[in-house]
């Protein structure tokens, strides 16, 4: 894959190719909380007794793992080494201490539990994924941390003291150690940390090779916020041919008129799952911050219908509980 950048850029921003137009306004949010673009949808009703297949496994030593925190932060360990996603441990994902969506539950565990910290990938600048006081916190607990993100972050990495930090275009690919290779992929979303700089950097996805001498290979795609379109995930699924363990988001979708072009709900994360030939998926973003119209524990039974619907094993994408580890 060439290392073009893949995205249109006008105006110094950031745009999706298969969007005319992506931009969340502040009038666009107002029309939501209003209910302007309530739809006809009606998720299917949650059964009382319903509860997401998620048997407890025993964890193979040999094996590496992956722990769910909250929201879209999962803890990796492989080849010795320690990588965090998308870290948010404030109380809140909002440019306010006071003001903006409140955690439901708190993270799997404090900051100070973390063990030492190598990467940290960074999908995009929302608040809900990158959180300035976690990652100050991580920078002062761990100074060698290596922060992977995308176009247009590094300098705010660099004021905040960070001294390793890899900044990606979408198809570009760096061999950052002896045994991981990390690519940067697309998906269908923005950013912006307030209404007037929206979209000045940009986001995406990861996947990473790692070589694990005398082992099997592992591949992890850990795919970002994201909406749907025919184009991406079939052309990351065909380049890549099959990933190991994919970080998928499943919530975030009602009301679908506003919630679709950027973010995608069960059924769509379950095309993802196939296009990309995802041996094991996890859901994300989901019931840590409600940031949409859909029920806490709506999500996972989506999914579970999603996957009954298409004869898939709901064994191969998990919804875990806060500090439950897998192997993969």
């Amino acid at each position: 894959m060439n290392r073009i950048p893949y995205y249109k850029r006008r105006k110094r921003t950031y745009a999706n190719p298969h969007l005319k137009n992506n931009k969340r306004r502040l009038h666009d949010i107002c029309l939501w909380q209003i209910g302007a673009y309530n739809d006809k949808y009606r998720p299917p009703k949650l059964p009382n007794e319903f509860a997401y297949p998620n048997p407890k496994l025993p964890i193979n030593p040999d094996l590496p793992t992956v722990t769910w925190i909250n929201h879209c932060t999962f803890f990796i360990s492989i080849n010795g080494m320690n990588i965090l996603t998308d870290p948010i441990w404030s109380k809140r994902c909002s440019p306010l201490p006071f003001f903006g969506p409140k955690r439901i539950h708190d993270p799997a565990f404090t900051l100070d539990e973390l063990p030492k910290i190598d990467y940290i990938l960074i999908s995009h600048d929302h608040y809900d994924h990158l959180d300035k006081k976690t990652v100050k916190t991580l920078i002062a607990t761990n100074p060698n941390i290596h922060f992977i993100v995308p176009l247009g972050l590094k300098k705010w990495f660099i004021k905040l003291g960070a001294k390793q930090v890899d900044e990606f275009a979408w198809w570009e690919e760096k061999q950052v150690n002896s045994s991981i290779k990390i690519t940067f992929v697309p998906s269908q979303h923005y950013s912006g940390r307030n209404f007037w700089n929206g979209n000045r950097s940009l986001w995406g996805g990861y996947v990473i090779d790692f070589n694990r001498e005398g082992k099997d290979n592992k591949r992890l795609y850990f795919v970002g916020d994201t909406g749907y379109n025919q184009v991406d995930f079939k052309m990351i699924g065909e380049h890549f041919k099959e990933m190991d363990l994919s970080l998928i988001p499943i919530g975030t979708y009602v009301p679908h008129k506003f919630m679709e072009t950027v973010h995608i709900n069960p059924s769509k994360a379950t095309e993802i799952h196939k296009e990309v030939r995802s041996k094991l998926s996890i859901g994300m973003h989901w019931k840590t911050f409600r940031l949409s119209s859909e029920g806490e524990y709506q999500p996972p039974y989506d999914l579970f219908l999603s996957m009954k619907f298409q004869n898939l094993d709901p064994l191969n994408f998990r919804c875990v509980e806060p500090g439950q580890v897998l192997n993969w």
